[in-house]
């Protein structure tokens, strides 16, 4: 009897001189060739319920999804690392993922939640080479909270791919009526809004028992359609 494929694999990888830290392959049970790399928040590693949740929801959908930790996370610190060590994470990142056997350079996204998509769309900026098929936002921050005018999306029109903006209607650090507008000025980009979401997605308790379920399963869909 042959062997049944591995769903979850872990790795390491280098980030130059700075260090090292792992990442995690949760491979589709029937994959698309689409590989799609998302890198964790400021305030949590790539073991977070929500990343753990989002990847195992997308490799059900032929995905394969590959996340990591940045340095600082590995380290066990919650300072994040300067600017110019987070982008040479993600830069090590891609670099191992692509030489990585068995997932598809075909079709390959990067994206991330919050703080980790906003590093790779400053990467994409400056490097137009990568060769990605597009960028995924999970809440994006478009601002801190409380501080409409600290933006930080003056890159945003420098970057060459398809972007993917999933945006929950009530975040903080940038509602679903500022990332329309924002949208609205990207030609390449195209948002998803989750109804009654905050900066992690997730909907009041009140209501349908199953709310928060219907608005993880429609944020993935929307991810696996964008990918298609």
């Amino acid at each position: 009897m042959a062997a049944r494929k591995k769903t979850r694999e872990t790795f390491s990888f280098d980030v130059g001189a700075s260090g090292a830290t792992s990442g995690t392959v949760y491979r589709a049970a029937e994959p698309r060739e689409v590989t799609l790399l998302l890198a964790h928040g400021a305030g949590a590693p790539q073991s977070h319920p929500f990343m753990v949740d989002i990847a195992t929801r997308l490799a059900a959908r032929g995905i394969d999804v590959v996340t990591f930790d940045f340095l600082y996370t590995a380290r066990g610190k919650k300072l994040p690392d300067r600017n110019d060590v987070l982008e040479a994470t993600w830069r090590a990142a891609i670099g191992a993922v692509r030489a990585r056997s068995g997932l598809s350079n075909r079709a390959f996204y990067c994206g991330g939640k919050s703080m980790g998509g906003r590093i790779v769309s400053q990467v994409a900026a400056a490097d137009g080479g990568l060769q990605l098929a597009g960028l995924v936002f999970l809440g994006y921050p478009l601002h801190p909270p409380g501080k409409p005018r600290a933006r930080r999306d003056a890159h945003l029109p420098d970057v060459p791919f398809r972007m993917l903006f999933v945006q929950g209607a009530r975040d903080p650090f940038g509602t679903a009526a500022e990332l329309k507008r924002l949208c609205g000025k990207l030609p390449r980009a195209s948002l998803h809004v989750v109804p009654d979401g905050d900066h992690s997605l997730a909907v009041p308790k009140r209501g349908r028992p199953d709310a928060q379920e219907r608005a993880l399963d429609g944020a993935a869909d929307a991810i696996a359609a964008f990918t298609r």
